[in-house]
């Protein structure tokens, strides 16, 4: 018996819908595809979805919903989560209704201990990280969870209200960074990791394996670096070298916005959060003394696809 299943992941900074084909324990990528809807954008550290957002929501919403009528999934198999902003936003409860009237999409919020779950679930199914304990990082626009596990299991886990638009919120008062500001966003690291810090210095993890929009964006840079090219779409576990991440990290660090839009790979909807991002993954690298990164372009989607298949 085959099933087709529609998998949506409301993050704060971009959706995403994945469509597949489920049959017995096999499953088919059908259609896959994201798209900027920012829900956090001045509001998330206030707490509340703006309307503009609520608007931008429901433009991408719709879409996905045209696509799922499209593919023919119904609704009882559409599974839709909710993420950081929509967990922490006062008009949560307004929100979700409003999408579910307009599209017939019903969110699921989840928190962050079953986020850090999914998405483990799906970084190991797209990348093989060992035996040895590694540090998982999703750095989503709301949140950030960090993972500490082996191919078969989780030692530790934690999400952390530090996403990208957060920390732009905060902290980007001028672009380029500026020296003084980026040590008050090291600070604020170093105050807000403090449980991390005490996980890593138990467990040792012996790499980093990213997952999610910087990552994919520094795996784009790298390809375009070396190869003058995307990576294939079919690959969904990347090496970078440390050496490769640090030269995307002086360029991104450099310039402005205009400046960051012509290093080869990036993005629109990447290259302003992409500057905090990276200041966190090179807090976590010296900090802990990390000096390998790995990174697995399966996430929350794909952990939501595991584990619907283990059911």
């Amino acid at each position: 018996m085959s099933s087709r299943l529609g998998i949506i992941d409301l993050g704060t900074n971009t959706f995403h819908l994945l469509i597949v084909d489920k049959s017995g324990n096999a499953v088919t990528n059908i259609f896959h595809e994201s798209r900027p809807a920012r829900i956090g954008l001045g509001g998330i550290n206030k707490k509340i979805i703006t309307q503009e957002a609520l608007q931008r929501a429901l433009t991408v919403l719709n879409y996905f919903r045209e696509k799922l009528d499209e593919f023919g999934v119904s609704n009882e198999n559409t599974f839709a989560f909710g993420t950081s902003a929509i967990r922490n936003a006062e008009n949560q409860a307004d929100f979700c209704a409003e999408i579910l009237s307009k599209t017939g999409i019903a969110i699921t919020v989840i928190d962050g201990n079953r986020e850090a779950e999914y998405i483990y679930n799906g970084v190991r199914h797209g990348a093989d990280i060992g035996d040895m304990p590694s540090l998982i990082m999703d750095i989503g626009g709301g949140s950030v969870e960090f993972i500490i596990g082996n191919k078969s299991q989780i030692f530790w886990k934690q999400s952390f209200e530090i996403g990208g638009q957060r920390l732009m919120e905060k902290f980007m008062r001028n672009d380029p960074l500026s020296q003084a500001d980026r040590k008050n966003l090291y600070n604020y690291f170093e105050e807000s990791l403090i449980p991390l810090a005490n996980a890593v210095h138990q467990y040792s993890p012996d790499k980093l394996v990213g997952s999610s929009g910087t990552f994919d964006t520094l795996v784009d840079i790298d390809f375009h670096f070396r190869l003058n090219n995307w990576p294939p779409k079919s690959q969904t576990d990347f090496p970078l070298p440390l050496e490769e991440f640090y030269r995307a990290y002086a360029l991104i660090l450099s310039g402005n916005h205009d400046d960051r839009m012509q290093i080869p790979g990036m993005i629109e909807l990447r290259v302003d959060m992409i500057v905090v991002a990276v200041c966190l993954i090179d807090y976590v690298l010296k900090s802990y003394a990390i000096k390998k990164i790995q990174i697995s372009s399966y996430a929350l989607k794909e952990g939501v696809v595991a584990e619907l298949l283990s059911k």
